[in-house]
């Protein structure tokens, strides 16, 4: 009688875990449950990809001055935006290569047709 009691309170007890577990699995099935998730995983991915692009624009800004630390440009603290400016000599070298060059070929729409 004993044996039976245990195996009945047993089998009891298993069916309500049994039930528990099944009826929370059906209501992180729900469609409200689902749209939850989604949206948040969408902000938890928006959070990372903010912060990768962060550590994108801080390595960039970071690569920029060892270059020019590298090759010798500076600020220019005259100009109103902070644009990188040449030094001196290179400036002028710079200026004077600037002439543009006509095209040494004429390009006709109407012989593509």
């Amino acid at each position: 009688m004993f044996r039976r009691a245990f195996w009945f309170t047993a089998g009891a007890a298993a069916g309500v875990w049994a039930t528990t577990k099944v009826n929370r699995q059906l209501k992180k099935l729900t469609p409200e449950s689902l749209a939850a998730q989604a949206a948040d995983k969408a902000v938890e991915a928006g959070h990372r990809l903010k912060d990768f692009a962060l550590d994108v624009k801080a390595g960039m800004s970071q690569r920029e001055d060892e270059l020019n630390d590298a090759l010798g440009l500076h600020q220019d603290p005259d100009r109103p935006d902070n644009v990188t400016a040449l030094p001196g000599p290179r400036r002028l070298r710079a200026i004077q290569n600037d002439k543009t060059t006509p095209l040494k070929f004429s390009y006709n729409r109407n012989e593509d047709h």
